[in-house]
């Protein structure tokens, strides 16, 4: 029996995982994609083929390149590991169950509130589960807006969205380019910006209050220099065992709750 052409990963389907990806959202074959590209669906990222051409893939390119996705190249065998048994046709795409906000949403969720901007910045972020409670966790905390770079960060798929407990329905999730950058465009709107990182000065000591934006490092490897750099303060939440560090989500569900006791101190 031939399998068709085309394929859409539910929860009720087959789960694709390879190269950091984990993902029941995954649109496989030329048609589907194209026909999800055209609807409007929301894509996080496109898988291409090295060599594929022909068909309608150009006119999914030139669409990707429009809506200003992430195009990836790729061997065959990763699609096919991604989409075992599928006729992917080299394209696939990876889906995000949710839609993805701007900062301007951001602030002005913040105005709407009369509060100061209160955002939560993951540097490069890679599993699931930590983006998933880091969200479930900026919903309790009040926080305006999420934001993730749209390269080396995971997809937000339905393992984000069950481990957040259905926060991603509530808190708005900006894909951004270069993190620098928007760190300089995040101060130029007036907001203090801290990092979290194991060199810093005790979290206790670090002012929160005001229009903020907290940084969380990606796993293993905490902030990237230059983003280390670009902050205004470095926070660090000192260690009493023999572990040296928390995880991620862990780490910024402290340094969330010090922002939300400083902020209500204050007023904001």
């Amino acid at each position: 029996m031939r399998t068709p052409a085309g394929y859409t990963g539910t929860k009720s389907s087959r789960v694709g995982k390879i190269g950091g990806y984990m993902s029941e959202n995954i649109i496989a074959g030329r048609n589907s994609v194209a026909e999800a590209l055209r609807g409007g669906r929301s894509i996080s990222k496109l898988l291409i083929q090295e060599g594929a051409k022909g068909g309608c893939l150009g006119e999914i390119i030139a669409c990707a390149k429009e809506k200003n996705i992430v195009l990836e190249y790729v061997k065959i065998e990763k699609l096919n590991k991604l989409v075992p048994g599928i006729r992917h046709q080299g394209v696939a795409a990876l889906a995000a169950p949710i839609a993805f906000q701007t900062l301007d949403d951001v602030f002005a969720k913040a105005h709407e509130a009369g509060e100061d901007p209160f955002i939560l910045l993951l540097d490069e972020l890679q599993d699931p589960q930590n983006v998933g409670a880091l969200i479930r966790t900026a919903d309790a905390a009040g926080v305006h807006g999420v934001l993730m770079p749209k390269r080396r960060s995971c997809p937000l798929n339905t393992v984000v969205a069950k481990i957040s407990a259905g926060a991603v329905e509530y808190v708005p999730v900006v894909q951004i380019g270069n993190i620098a950058q928007t760190i300089e465009e995040l101060q130029q709107r007036g907001c203090w910006v801290v990092g979290a990182d194991m060199d810093g000065e005790a979290y206790y000591d670090v002012n929160f209050s005001g229009p903020l934006v907290l940084v969380i490092g990606a796993e293993g490897k905490g902030l990237g220099r230059l983003v280390k750099q670009k902050c205004d303060t470095i926070a660090s939440i000192p260690m009493q065992g023999g572990v040296a560090s928390l995880n991620a989500s862990a780490a910024g569900a402290v340094l969330m709750y010090e922002a939300v006791r400083q902020r209500h101190k204050a007023g904001r």
